[in-house]
Parts: structure tokens; sequence; C-alpha cells
């Protein structure tokens, strides 16, 4: 059952969210080569508990960090670490989850570290592109897989993958709700969508296959061919008319 949201359950979904997008509008500065991903995940965490609010990722089923941090091949679930060092070259997803009064924001963003190539750099915003596809059908009266439709149209047109291991999901009370919104599939499927669903859309785009593996932590997903990945996710608000997006713009 898709939850709808209230008004208030979405203020405070909002208010949620405005953090959660300045933080990764920050990073934008912090990411850089020498930096380790524990460094960014300690950011993180720091700063989603300094707006009183708790890192929702940290504890989740057993989750040991605030934020996911997933480099290169890594498609998400990276686990940050002192040891692992960002080089120039690099790709970095970050996803960040921020719990306010008991209501979840849930976003993520890859980042280019220092000089990247050419590939790098058209999947990232690639990635991106296959995100703003997908929202043109987060619409009251639209199926749920226009949107994944829309966005694997997108990415293979481009000549990328797309992840079908994992998928965008309701969220609200819970980091994962229903329903299952997947980054592909046919179109005018699954149910119609209505004012106050929310969702977090978040297509997971390989340069190469679509194959994941999961590495022996039980967390961290990579392509299997060793291709890079990106990631891209907002919290999105159904509307009567243009969807919000709740993570997408704020201030520390």
């Amino acid at each position: 059952m898709i939850i709808i949201k209230s008004p208030d359950e979405i203020q405070l979904m909002r208010e949620s969210g405005r953090v959660t997008a300045a933080i990764l509008r920050s990073l934008e500065d912090i990411v850089k080569p020498g930096i380790s991903t524990k460094d960014i995940g300690d950011y993180v965490e720091k700063t989603i508990l300094a707006h009183g609010m708790t890192p929702t990722f940290k504890g989740y089923n057993g989750y040991p960090a605030g934020a996911c941090v997933s480099v290169n091949d890594e498609i998400i679930h990276g686990i940050p670490q002192k040891s692992r060092l960002l080089r120039s070259g690099d790709i970095v997803s970050v996803d960040i989850g921020a719990t306010w009064k008991g209501y979840v924001s849930d976003a993520a963003r890859t980042y280019a570290v220092g000089e990247i190539s050419d590939e790098a750099r058209r999947l990232i915003e690639g990635t991106e592109a296959c995100f703003f596809e997908g929202l043109r059908y987060c619409r009251a009266g639209c199926r749920l897989s226009d949107i994944s439709h829309a966005i694997q149209c997108k990415a293979e047109s481009a000549g990328f993958s797309v992840v079908r291991d994992f998928v965008g999901h309701g969220v609200g009370r819970d980091m994962h709700e229903e329903p299952q919104i997947p980054n592909y599939g046919k179109p005018g499927r699954g149910p119609r969508l209505a004012k106050g669903m929310v969702f977090a859309i978040e297509p997971m785009i390989n340069a190469g296959g679509c194959e994941v593996e999961v590495l022996s932590d039980n967390w961290t997903a990579v392509t299997a061919d060793g291709s890079l990945s990106a990631h891209y996710e907002n919290t999105v608000v159904i509307t009567e008319g243009e969807p919000e997006l709740l993570t997408l713009e704020g201030v520390l």
C-alpha cells in the first residue's frame, strides 16, 4: 500500500530535505583528492546531528555509518573507510538520509574528484539527466512505471545500462516504503500517482553492463565488469501540478 502523506507530514519531510540538500551541495567543495571516504561520512553524520536530526542510515539493518560513500565501480552502499583515500580521476557517490521528528528525506549525488575522464563526466551528467527525465512523469494520473520507463530509455539511448538489482522506493516514516520503483520497465503499469505520495527516485546507471556483485562486507554493491557507476537521487512529492523536490535546494 502506498501511504499518502498529509501536508503536516510533508512539511516535516521538507525540513529534513532542506538539510539533506544543503549537505550534498556543500560536498561539492569538500570532495577533493586526498580526502578519505570516512572523512566524508563523518562530515555528513556530524552535520545532520548538528541540526538536531538523526542520520537515517546509521544502524539501519546494521549499516555502520551515517552515509554511503561509493567510489568508481561501487554502485551503492559503500562503507566509509579511513584508509580509502580519493584520487584525482575518481568519481564518488554519496547517499544520505536525515530523519526529523520521525520523517525521512533521502538523496544522493555523484561527484568528480579532481580531473576526471570524459566518459566519467558523461556518466555523471547522464545519470542526473535520467532522474529529470523520470521526474517528468512524477505527476498525478501517471502510472508508476512511466517513471521507470523514462529513466531506462534515457540511459540506454546514451549507451549506458540500468542497475536492476536495486530500485527507488516510497519514503516517509520509514526509509523504504511501498512502492518499489525500478529504473526500467514498460510504461503504463502499476498504480496511478496521486497527490501526497512521496518517492525516492534514484537512477543507478553503469557505463558498462548492468550486472552487479556484492562484496564480502555484505553491503558494497559493485559493477560485475568493473565499469564506472553513478547515482543521483531526490525525495519527490506528487502534487496537483509540478512535482516538488524536497532535497534539491537547502541552506545549512
